[in-house]
């Protein structure tokens, strides 16, 4: 019998990827951007003033942050000239040369896919044209903020639909920006297309092998913010992006984790994540997600539902939001209450019987809840 119901589980997994929803065409496979940044090799051959430089494929971000706090700025600025692929995507590197080591990579770039984003004004904290191209950006003040908020997306996502007009809530930059507009001047939002996202629905949608190398860089990321003494953020993830948050739940130097639209965590619940960050998760009634089975058999699937009561996390209210990719849309209740966390304001109440939050009080979201 225990046989039996495992094959109707692969059964209506296989179904689900090669049906594919919403729209979804189905996918194709993806081999995943890993490693050091692009110009490793020229950089490890070049020294300062007859010191090595950090090798970007062992060295951590905490040695990178100390070895470019040794430097002076005129040494500092000729790594930017010589070698920007790499300072520009180097964890542990300061922010400030990563925007100008990016900008110069972009504008020297002559692919039309990554114009947009050499815009002048625009903050490029990473930019590898590796693949389909991998790409975080800044909005707002990053050194001075008091608020840090880090958006993951899911499928579908690259440096070339990093931003686009259609369907702007979906992508990175369009979450990144409204949950900018809707918190005050004091945080800073990055989006983070850093990983090889899944293309439609597919083998790589329905397994964990992208998400388990983006979640190495994703970890990776958020110990170079660390290592620049930036501010604890709050981390954000969309659809394919809650698997690879889960994945690397444990790694992850975060206050809380929000995951929205998530196929699941690869995890049975909140302690399985083994992390010390509060746990939040939305899902809206109309999102097509919930028609995605959460099980997990022989590779395929992503667990349980982290909305789902039994999973442990703080509801979010998301009742406003419409469709897999209006959690970000300016008025839903969804919006509002991922502003109250990434400012630290939000309180805890109870939604439909499980831990939610409420509008911004004043004080901590954690602040007499258990998890």
């Amino acid at each position: 019998m225990r046989r039996y119901a495992r094959t109707l589980v692969a059964v209506a997994l296989a179904t689900t990827v090669a049906a594919g929803t919403a729209g979804w065409a189905s996918g194709s496979t993806q081999r995943a951007v890993s490693g050091p940044p692009p110009g490793s090799a020229s950089w490890r051959a070049d020294e300062v003033r007859g010191r090595e430089l950090p090798d970007p494929a062992s060295a951590t971000p905490a040695h990178v942050a100390s070895f470019f706090a040794g430097l002076s700025p005129s040494q500092q600025n000729e790594l930017v000239r010589r070698h920007p692929s790499v300072v520009g995507n180097l964890d542990g590197v300061p922010l400030e040369l990563r925007y100008r080591a990016n900008s110069a990579a972009l504008k020297a770039s002559t692919d039309p896919r990554y114009r947009s984003l050499a815009r002048p004004g625009r903050r490029i904290l990473a930019f590898d044209p590796r693949g389909r191209g991998l790409v975080a950006e800044v909005f707002g003040d990053l050194r001075a903020a008091r608020h840090v908020a880090v958006v993951v997306p899911g499928a579908d996502i690259d440096a070339g639909s990093f931003d686009r007009d259609s369907d702007p809530y979906g992508t990175p930059a369009g979450m990144s920006r409204s949950l900018r507009d809707a918190t005050g001047p004091d945080t800073a939002v990055i989006a983070w297309a850093g990983y090889t996202t899944p293309v439609g629905v597919g083998w790589d949608a329905a397994t964990g092998e992208l998400a388990e190398v983006g979640a190495d860089r994703l970890a990776r990321f958020t110990d170079g913010l660390a290592a620049d003494g930036l501010v604890v953020p709050a981390v954000f993830c969309h659809s394919y992006g809650s698997v690879v948050c889960g994945l690397a739940a444990h790694r992850l130097h975060v206050d809380d984790l929000v995951v929205l639209g998530s196929p699941g965590m690869r995890a049975g619940s909140v302690p399985a994540l083994r992390t010390t960050a509060r746990v939040w998760a939305a899902k809206d009634p109309t999102d097509w997600i919930g028609d995605v089975p959460n099980v997990e058999f022989a590779g395929m699937g992503h667990g349980a539902d982290p909305a789902d009561p039994d999973f442990g996390a703080r509801r979010v209210p998301a009742r406003r939001a419409v469709g897999h990719t209006g959690y970000f849309a300016p008025g839903t209740d969804s919006l509002r209450t991922f502003a109250a966390i990434a400012e630290g304001t939000a309180g805890t109440v109870l939604v439909d019987g499980a831990t939610g939050i409420t509008a911004p009080t004043g004080q901590s979201a954690g602040a007499g809840a258990a998890r």
